[in-house]
């Protein structure tokens, strides 16, 4: 009976939805597991310590009463990093590491841009990435500009683990409302506060005048700033303005302001933050706790991180003889050694079969020479049944041999076999604090393998027939600690067929930030290719500069001197022999000096397992720093167990599955299944000369900056922030190239065959925009697909309505518009549509509330889209200046680094 229950236990931990390995859990009502991990680029100050505990402490309790008694934060790890003294009360991480925390404290890619924030591009309930404090929010007052401390994290965790939004909008900061008045973008509506133009500010005073309508929009001036009072009475919204003193609450569906149009409405189809957290798992289980009591303080620990430990332990069992799997193991291995793995890490190695065998304790890189003796050991014959869970039990002892501790270490687990007895070391691996990383080589490798990886924060890999699977696997296992500059990348990992004698060419742009550590690497199945490589001011290596290992067979190296050329290098590889065979190159390289940030691209899938009909997401995010890079080519590739392959072209463009337009983060829905078991994730991107692009403007799912108050009838102003201007907030990026893996996913209950497109439909439009042009209204979005965003759809279907909440609720029974001579463009392409609202009366004042469905074989509808707002404004003779009051206008612009997107 324990058996079973133990693998019910697992196979659940494995069946979770999430994607990033977060430690945290909720018990009886506490947060455990909570890792807030420090860079290493930061200075060691104890004061920073101090400070997150006291946020942590007041976020504690805040949140425990806006979420009605329900969680609190019970432990917490904080991890110092390696860079910092050693002290006797920092302990031995197990699991945390920088590379999978919770929260994050870096220094911000640009200068006083300390705004907290979420990397969260998920859907709406999704979790987050993690939040982003800079040491300088954390170690300078921002009382006044952000509110306390632990109100922000309150704000920033509900992004994290909800996945829910901002309520207001810094591009849209007010709308016209079914009323007939200007409503700011806002929950609740019952914020009041004084909306002013600044003309000039000297020190904390301001000469100001009221703001006035804009005869283009009928809102107000683009300038117009929204004052908040001091003084309020309302206690919500935390996702609006979490620094006022009478905030407490988060809108609920009383109180939530459904109209605004803001990121909270638009991704969650208007719902109210408060009913997309009680939908949340945490709170499907967690009930009020009894009595008035405040929840205990938080209990710290302080880790730091320690020496990389990675152990590798492979599989040399008979069936790694089929399909030259033992070699392509080991010419991956090799690289990984060579290439990949930091210099100053220990490392080991351990082979397996029915029993194992440790073949090298653990050994510092340290030159050229030291992987040597790790790859003289890798194994040349293949034999015997498989036992995993001998081979983790030997690469334990070979780490804690060398006096390291299991807890924190890395082991990289690769296997080809099925093994019915793996379930019998779960425990041990779970209490051995050990991160492992499992690489599935062919259909065949144990199905418990992912549930390893599940339960210890590591990677999951599935490799198919070629090498450039495993290569991808090993190339992403790199550092974990936050120092960029550490990791390897991956700039080219192709695989080419060649038929006869003839050459291929190739070519791979090295940008400015890279070069250092560079290498070629070419394998072959039949006969060694002749190899040309020309660096960009035309100096040529050939064949025989490529070294060619004894035991590693059929590959070659080719170490670039120094720093390697920036600009565009040249490839050509020309199989000598006549029959066909398969050829692969590989480029790696790493930052061209600590002090530069090089671009980095990341991908995963929006879940692990995947039940068939549900779609996936693929998610590519493509950085300089925190800085997102724009305007570029990015291609996903995912394959089958049977080798079957679809390319994704990712988008940026904020409809379908894209959050937010130009953000950096790159996405699409992934519905072509073809069968069960598992599915591997590559992603390519890459930018030509001239079309990146690197964004200056702040992120996204932030803790609202507030410019200042109104207090007993003055106008009360924080230190003003620097800006970007909208000429300056995009610079050139050169040409790059990136390739990285985005590991494996799991899918059940799909068809074998290919075509189940009928079971999804169109995508829902996001992105609706109307205005008014004469009596006519001119629409704009971005098309769907047939199936969500791919293809083409059928027709679509427009109504209208004078009253929101009716076409909200009661879409079908709204005004249809005549659509007959609209044909629906390809998925991703812009959409435009004007027409006459007819029969409605056009006067001045007179607002229209219009939404969009899209139709595919009748029977296919997509979801209703949001809901565009128009008013028809005819402006008077003199401009009017409206009373302050509740009903005000908010605009940030002239405050934040606005990014001008619709997003409603």
């Amino acid at each position: 009976m324990e058996f079973s229950l133990n693998i019910i236990l697992f196979l659940a931990l494995h069946l979770l939805p999430e994607v990033k390995s977060s430690m945290v859990n909720l018990n009886n009502n506490g947060y455990d597991g909570i890792v807030i991990a420090i860079n290493p680029s930061v200075p060691e100050d104890e004061k920073l310590i101090q400070n997150i505990k006291e946020m942590v402490t007041d976020a504690s309790t805040y949140l425990f009463q806006a979420t009605k008694r329900r969680v609190f934060f019970r432990n917490v790890h904080i991890l110092v990093p390696i860079t910092w003294k050693s002290k006797s009360e920092y302990l031995m991480p197990k699991q945390e590491s920088y590379d999978q925390a919770d929260v994050i404290i870096a220094n911000p890619s640009l200068k006083y841009a300390d705004d907290p924030y979420t990397l969260q591009y998920g859907q709406c309930g999704d979790k987050g990435q993690y939040i982003h404090f800079t040491p300088n929010f954390l170690l300078t007052n921002n009382l006044s500009a952000y509110g306390p401390r632990g109100r922000v994290f309150a704000h920033e965790w509900a992004h994290l683990r909800w996945g829910v939004f901002d309520e207001y909008n810094v591009d849209r900061p007010f709308y016209s409302s079914t009323k007939n008045t200007i409503e700011a973008t806002r929950c609740s509506t019952q914020i009041t506060g004084r909306k002013v133009v600044f003309r000039e500010c000297k020190g904390g005073s301001c000469i100001t005048r009221p703001c006035r309508w804009d005869s283009q929009t009928g809102l107000y001036e683009a300038k117009c700033t929204f004052i908040p009072d001091k003084s309020q009475l309302a206690k919500e919204s935390i996702m609006f303005m979490q620094n006022l003193d009478s905030v407490t609450e988060f809108c609920t569906a009383n109180t939530h302001n459904t109209e605004a149009p803001n990121l909270q409405n638009k991704m969650c189809n208007h719902r109210s933050t408060w009913d997309v957290i009680m939908d949340s798992e945490d709170f499907q289980n967690a009930s009020s706790m009894a009595g008035t009591n405040p929840p205990p303080h938080p209990i710290f620990s302080l880790l730091r991180a320690k020496q990389r430990v990675v152990c590798l332990v492979l599989d040399k069992s008979g069936s790694m003889d089929s399909e030259d799997r033992l070699l392509r193991m080991n010419q991956a291995a090799a690289l990984y050694l060579i290439q990949i793995i930091e210099r100053e890490s220990l490392v080991g190695m351990v082979t397996f079969e029915s029993t194992a065998k440790i073949q090298n304790n653990l050994t510092k890189i340290t030159d050229d020479d030291t992987y040597q003796k790790i790859t003289a050991n890798l194994p040349q014959v293949a034999g015997g049944g498989t036992s995993i869970c001998s081979g983790l039990k030997a690469g334990f002892q070979a780490i804690t041999y060398s006096n390291q501790n299991t807890s924190g270490s890395e082991i990289v687990l690769l296997t080809d076999g099925e093994d019915n007895g793996i379930h019998s070391c779960f425990e041990e691996v779970k209490q051995s604090g050990a991160i492992i990383h499992t690489i599935a080589l062919g259909p065949s490798a144990a199905k418990e393998l992912e549930i390893l990886s599940s339960m210890t924060g590591g990677y999951r890999f599935y490799a198919n027939k070629d090498i450039n699977g495993l290569i991808d696997a090993f190339s992403r296992i790199s550092s974990r600690s936050g120092s960029i500059s550490q990791q390897a990348l991956q700039l080219e990992s192709k695989a080419l067929n060649i038929t006869g004698r003839k050459w291929i060419n190739g070519t791979v742009p090295v940008d400015s930030t890279i070069g250092n550590d560079t290498f070629f690497v070419v394998t072959w199945t039949v006969q060694k290719p002749e190899i040309i490589i020309q660096d960009p001011k035309g100096k040529k290596y050939n064949t025989s500069d490529f070294k060619e290992d004894k035991l590693n067979r059929r590959s070659a190296r080719l170490r670039i001197p120094g720093v390697a050329e920036t600009g565009t290098w040249t490839y050509s590889l020309r199989s000598n022999h006549p029959n066909s065979q398969l050829i692969t190159v590989t480029m790696t390289t790493r930052a061209k000096s600590p002090t530069t940030l090089p671009i980095i691209a990341t991908a995963h899938m929006s879940q692990n397992t995947a039940r068939y009909p549900s779609p996936l997401i693929v998610y590519a995010r493509v950085s300089q720093g925190f800085l997102p890079v724009l305007g570029i080519n990015v291609t996903a590739i995912i394959e089958t167990e049977d080798g079957h392959q679809v390319t994704l072209e990712l988008w940026d463009n904020g409809a379908g599955a894209d959050t937010v337009k130009n953000d950096g983060v790159y996405s699409r829905y992934f519905t072509d299944y073809h069968g069960n078991g598992r599915y591997s994730l590559k992603v390519h991107a890459q930018a030509r000369q001239n079309t990146a692009r690197l964004s200056l403007r702040q992120q996204q799912n932030k803790a609202l900056y507030i410019p200042g108050y109104v207090e007993d009838g003055k106008i009360i102003l924080n230190s003003p922030r620097s800006e970007v201007k909208d000429d300056l907030a995009q610079v050139e990026v050169e040409a790059f190239s990136r390739l990285t893996s985005g590991g494996s996913f799991t899918v059940s209950k799909a068809p074998p065959s290919g075509d189940q497109h009928h079971d999804f439909p169109p995508g829902k439009i996001v992105d609706l925009e109307a205005k008014f042009n004469g009596d006519y209204i001119q629409l704009s979005w971005t098309a769907p697909g047939y199936v969500l965003d791919k293809g083409r759809a059928e027709r679509y279907i427009i109504r209208i309505s004078e009253s929101f909440l009716d076409l909200q609720k009661d879409f079908d029974n709204a005004t249809l518009m005549n659509t007959s001579l609209l044909i629906p463009k390809e998925a991703g392409s812009t959409e435009n549509f004007e027409f006459k609202p007819e029969p409605f009366k056009i006067e001045n004042g007179t607002n229209f509330n219009i939404a969009i469905q899209a139709i595919y074989q009748g029977n296919l509808t997509s979801k209703v889209s949001n809901i565009a707002q128009v008013t028809k404004f005819i402006p008077p003779q003199e401009p009017s200046i409206p009373a302050l009051g509740t009903n005000t206008a908010i605009s940030l612009a002239i405050f934040v680094l606005a990014v001008i997107l619709p997003i409603f």
